[in-house]
Parts: structure tokens; C-alpha cells; sequence
């Protein structure tokens, strides 16, 4: 980001701007105002407020496209580019404007067992809390419209519309529209899409990303007069210079109909603790509950009373309801593994996750991934059932397990002369942290 500002910054004096440049009209004044005066060193914008800026500015730019012509994927670049290149100059009011309020009420996490559920981001490759998961995507997804509209704009379609049936039927007539121009070259009428077509309407038009795809692949937005009458109505129409690129058209259309939503990846967040009674404790803020705080907090009122309801004579269907409210409690669940040495391996998990996840978690941070185990639930029972969900073996919202070596692998090992001891990776425990 620093470097694309480097490159740019050079062509951000308002005399160079154009009658092309989408800026306001404060913004310009604001400009012609500092280039009156000394202008006062300022220190550089951070990272993220670079990286939320220039997405917002993309946004800006992105919506103008939807109502003017364009020039295609080139056209996108450039003005992507003038946004980012005026934002670099003025960098602290898109700053402040992408802070919250500052008396925003934040839950105090200092004295919790985890600081929250955290995802990566598979654009970025950040590590992002809860909250800002949503943002962050879209945000990651808008900066890839300087480098490659094409595909930025099927990220746009596949994960900014919730509606998967939706999606599917724009995506098939938007594929349709290429096979006509693919199949018809020399036909004039597949190069064009009236904008106010009925199946236009229904099915394109009002999906996010659907305009940037079309623009993107060469579809420029023109008004042509209808032949025979005298009104004028909106067209994309496919500039001429990509009539032969019908290769490119039909990939482009293979990734839009194979595409996936972009998800980020929970982060297992693992640790290394070193022994310690406080291993079974657990404090946990609300990321992990699918319940709001007043919920919670009568949550904890009713565990108080469960051993007096236990006692009582269910229903089985006071038990499958009781059954069921609890399935719906949790998200995620804080798991810890206590090893034979004492060591605690710690990761956050989906409280709907199989126990299969947990055993392939633990080969992960094992010198040696291939050696047996058990593992035993805080009841002493063996988790056998690798299919078995945490949340239907009791492991949330959060749970301590114990682990145990193979005896008849340990014996080998040991007749070969081979310790059994420090089982886990060396740069884990290089890392290692001590629970309070």
C-alpha cells in the first residue's frame, strides 16, 4: 500500500486532477486551501487506516460507475487509483470517519481466559476479531478492484448477497450472456443488454457486483436510441476491443458459476501453557455465546439450580427440550488438552466441530504426529466417538481434557532408547505462557 501511494502521489496537486477526478467539492477547496500555505509535516497513516480508506473510496467509486459509462476493467483501475491517490494526501478525516463512537461501551477482557474468537482472513492473511470479520472481507474484497476487477467483482457477487438461490439464477443468465456473444460473434444483438429488460431487472440488476462484473469483462453503459421510435433507453453494451477475447470470456464465466463465497477461517489461536491449577478455570467473553449478556448472566443463575432440577422427575420431552435449548446456546468452545508432562494446549473450536477436529489439532502440534492417544472428557469418560460433536458431549462453552500416550507405543519408544518426553514442537514451546 505505502508503494502504490509512492507511485501516485506525485498527481495529486488539483491542477492535475481533470474533469474526470471524483472528488467533492470541499475536497477540492480543502486542496486549493493547503496549497496556499506552508503545509505542516503530518506522520503517515497507519496500515489499517490506508487500508480502510482506499476500500472506502473504492466503494465511492464503485457506485458512481453504476450510473455513468465506463471504459472496462481499465477505466476501474484508473479511477480506483484517483481515489486512492487523492485519499493519501488527506488521510485523517477518512480516518476519523471510519472510527466508531467514542463512547462505545467495550467489554473488558482483561481478566478472561481468551481475549475473543478471532478469524483469518484468506485475502489478507490477518488475524481479525469477531467483529470486524464482515467489514474486513469487504473491505479486503473492494482493494482487489486496482489489481483484477474481473474476479474482485465474482467475490463481490458470491459473498456480499446472502441469498444463495439468488445468486445462482444471476450468475447462469450473466453465463448466458457470454455463450450468446461466445456462440454469435458476428451478431450485433448479443453484444447488447437493455437495462431495463424485464429479466434484467429481476435477476441481475439488483445484486451487488452484477454491474462490475459486466463492466469489468467490457460491457460499457451507453443511452442508444431505439430504432423506430424516437425515445432513448440504457444499454451495456460490449466494447469491440473485446470481441476477441471469447477465451477469456468463457473462463471468466467458468470462475463466476465454480465461485465460493469468501469466508474467513476461525483461528485456533493455539497457546502453550506450562502447568497450573488454574487449568480448569475458565472466564469467557460473550463471542462464545449465541446469547446476549442479560442471558448469560441468568444462564450462570441456572446452573445453580441444575442439580435440584436433575433431581426431579422429566418428561421426555421436557428433557429433548431442554435438550435442545442448550444446542442452540453455543458457537464456539475454548478447549484445553493437559498433557501426561503437565503442559496445556489451548485452541478455540466450532461448538458444532467433531471430535475428529480436536485429534487432528493435537497431531498438528506433535514432534511426533503419528503416536496414539486418548483423550478423556472432564467426567473421566473416553471420547471414542470421533464423529461425536463437542456440543453433544458436553464440551462447551469451554472444557478441559486429559491426555494419555499408548502404553505399548511409550515401551517401544523407550526400548529404543527414544525419550517420550517433550512430545510437542520445540517452536511451540519456545512460546510458552503461564495462566494467571
Amino acid at each position: 500500500m505505502k508503494k502504490f501511494f509512492e507511485d501516485f502521489k506525485r498527481d495529486i496537486k488539483f491542477k492535475g486532477a481533470g474533469p474526470g477526478h471524483a472528488l467533492t467539492e470541499d475536497t477540492r477547496k480543502t486542496i486549493e486551501n493547503k496549497s496556499k500555505g506552508p503545509e505542516k509535516p503530518r506522520r503517515p497513516p497507519a496500515e489499517e487506516a490506508q487500508m480502510a480508506a482506499a476500500a472506502a473510496l473504492t466503494r465511492l467509486e464503485i457506485k458512481q460507475h453504476r450510473g455513468r459509462s465506463t471504459t472496462g476493467s481499465n477505466s476501474l483501475r484508473n479511477e480506483v487509483k484517483k481515489e486512492l491517490t487523492a485519499e493519501a494526501a488527506f488521510p485523517e478525516a477518512q480516518t476519523r470517519n471510519n472510527q466508531g463512537p467514542s463512547n462505545a461501551v467495550k467489554e473488558d477482557r482483561s481478566s478472561f481466559s481468551v481475549t475473543g474468537v478471532y478469524f483469518i482472513c484468506p485475502l489478507t492473511n490477518a488475524s481479525i476479531s469477531k467483529s470486524e470479520r464482515d467489514s474486513h472481507i469487504k473491505e479486503a474484497i473492494l482493494m482487489k478492484f486496482a489489481d483484477d476487477p474481473v474476479r474482485a467483482s465474482i467475490m463481490m457477487i458470491h459473498t456480499f448477497n446472502k441469498d444463495k438461490e439468488k445468486v445462482k439464477i444471476a450468475c447462469e443468465t450473466l453465463g448466458k450472456y457470454i455463450d450468446n456473444i461466445c456462440n454469435n460473434p458476428s451478431e450485433e444483438k448479443y453484444r447488447k443488454i437493455k437495462l431495463q429488460n424485464k429479466i434484467f431487472q429481476e435477476r441481475i440488476s439488483e445484486l451487488e457486483g452484477t454491474h462490475e462484473f459486466l463492466q469489468s469483462i467490457g460491457f460499457e453503459r451507453k443511452t442508444l436510441q431505439v430504432a423506430g421510435q424516437e425515445n432513448e433507453e440504457d444499454y451495456y453494451v460490449l466494447n469491440e476491443e473485446f470481441l476477441n477475447t471469447f477465451e477469456e470470456l468463457r473462463q471468466y464465466k467458468s470462475e463466476l458459476l465454480s465461485a465460493e463465497p469468501v469466508r474467513a477461517q476461525l483461528d485456533r489461536r493455539i497457546q502453550i501453557f506450562r502447568p497450573s491449577p488454574q487449568a480448569a478455570k475458565f472466564e469467557l467473553p460473550s463471542d462464545f455465546y449465541n446469547l446476549t449478556a442479560d442471558e448469560i448472566k441468568r444462564e450462570q443463575l441456572m446452573r445453580s439450580e441444575a442439580v435440584d432440577r436433575m433431581t426431579k422427575l422429566r418428561t421426555k420431552a421436557m428433557r429433548e427440550r431442554d435438550e435442545q435449548r442448550e444446542l442452540k446456546k453455543y458457537n464456539y468452545t475454548l478447549l484445553r488438552v493437559r498433557f501426561p508432562d503437565g503442559y496445556i494446549l489451548q485452541g478455540t473450536f466450532y461448538a458444532r466441530e467433531r471430535v475428529l477436529a480436536l485429534r487432528e489439532f493435537i497431531h498438528s502440534v506433535l514432534e511426533r504426529d503419528w503416536i496414539p492417544f486418548e483423550l478423556m472428557a472432564p467426567g473421566g469418560q473416553k471420547l471414542k466417538d470421533e464423529s461425536a460433536m463437542f456440543i453433544e458431549v458436553g464440551l462447551v462453552p469451554a472444557a478441559l481434557l486429559t491426555l494419555t500416550w499408548d502404553a505399548e507405543v511409550l515401551a517401544n519408544l523407550e526400548a529404543a532408547g527414544q525419550s517420550h518426553t517433550n512430545m510437542l514442537k520445540q517452536e511451540l514451546l519456545s512460546d510458552i505462557q503461564t495462566l494467571v
